[in-house]
């Protein structure tokens, strides 16, 4: 897994108040979660670029006034109307700790309906994974070369390495739907 390190400033006080004026200098108020104490701190706006606002999963490096913490960002909160970060939870990571993440799916192959006229639908973009953070991967690989017009790749069908994928195994990852136009065509061939 990628490793992004973002510089955090400790808060001493906390409340409504003291978040609202952290957010007009330009700072995101943060939360780690899950080691022996919560730590409350602040983090540039500009830092948070290419950990949230890209697809791909990353381990961040947390380096709070000289302490250094490895964590994965846990949730965050937008503002529903101008979508400025307001709040940022990370959850810190332990070796022997297994961590439940969302992970982006990478399908692969160029599908057999596809070439014959169909339309690759996918349908889960990210699968859950628990794993232990070493095991975490960046992103899971789906082959589809083998779907054909009308046949969906589930999630039962991807092999698990070294972690448990959390969601049903029958639901579809991506499948091929059958144009109109073909539609009368295969069922009279």
């Amino acid at each position: 897994m990628k490793t992004i390190e973002i510089v955090g400033y400790q808060r001493a006080n906390l409340g409504k108040k003291t978040s609202k004026e952290l957010r007009e200098k330009g700072q995101v108020p943060c939360v780690l979660y899950g080691g022996a104490e919560q730590v409350h701190f602040s983090v540039p706006t500009i830092l948070f670029r290419n950990l949230l606002y890209t697809p791909d999963v990353h381990q961040v490096d947390l380096n709070i006034e000289g302490k250094h913490y490895k964590a994965i960002v846990q949730d965050a909160q937008f503002h529903p109307v101008n979508e400025m970060i307001l709040h940022v939870d990370f959850l810190e990571l332990h070796d022997d700790k297994p961590v439940r993440m969302e992970v982006p799916v990478r399908l692969t192959g160029t599908a057999v309906g596809a070439a014959k006229g169909g339309k690759l639908i996918p349908k889960l973009r990210r699968l859950s994974l628990r794993a232990l953070p070493k095991d975490m991967p960046d992103y899971v690989d789906v082959d589809i070369t083998a779907l054909d017009l009308g046949k969906s790749v589930k999630v039962a069908e991807v092999k698990a390495e070294n972690y448990t994928i959390l969601n049903s195994p029958s639901n579809p990852i991506a499948s091929i739907e059958i144009p109109r136009g073909l539609r009368g065509k295969t069922a009279e061939g």
